[in-house]
């Protein structure tokens, strides 16, 4: 029997991170993946249903019920970007905020507009400049909101500044045309 209780055994644990452990390691190390374990619930725009969609995982989210792709926003630190964006399957959207940013707030509509329009060839990672400031020095953010398209890790566009969201829609088409091509485009 597990104790649950302060200084006890699993004290502290969640019970499904210790399922996931047996499953994955059969009695080896745990791997670092640990902290991009978490997940967010999405609800399909098509049918409606509510669903569970992994902060990293391989391929694109799908709804369980329709099987539609779903609009995969999430968020990533210092500790897990690199596993949450860079090595995503497909571009990722990089949206480099702060919730003290007035700016921030007015783009935000349109990050979550493009989740929507780009389901299942774009993935959002939200990541808050004062929580992660390494993320943003590694791209040298100097204004935000910065918002960059990364495709295989690799940053292919950038816009700085509030966007309305048709505009953003539009960079978005086009970076992701760009980064598909092959071409790098900065600017």
């Amino acid at each position: 029997m597990t104790a649950r209780g302060p200084g006890g055994e699993g004290a502290g644990k969640r019970m499904d991170g210790d399922k996931r452990q047996h499953r994955q390691a059969g009695g080896g190390a745990t791997t670092t993946a640990r902290p991009a374990a978490r997940s967010e619930i999405v609800t399909c725009p098509d049918c409606g249903r509510r669903n569970r969609v992994p902060a990293a995982a391989e391929g694109v989210p799908r709804c369980g019920n329709c099987h539609q792709p779903l609009p995969w926003v999430t968020s990533a630190s210092d500790g897990d970007f690199d596993e949450v964006a860079r090595d995503a399957s497909v571009p990722v959207l990089v949206d480099l905020w702060a919730a003290w940013c007035a700016p921030c707030r007015i783009v935000e509509p349109g990050v979550e507009e493009a989740s929507r329009a780009y389901a299942g060839r774009l993935k959002v990672v939200k990541v808050d400049v004062d929580t992660a400031p390494g993320v943003a020095e590694r791209y040298g953010a100097r204004s935000i909101p910065t918002l960059l398209l990364l495709d295989r890790g690799r940053e292919v566009a950038r816009q700085v500044g509030a966007v309305a969201p048709k505009a953003l829609l539009k960079w978005i088409e086009e970076a992701v045309a760009s980064a598909r091509g092959g071409g790098e485009r900065q600017g």
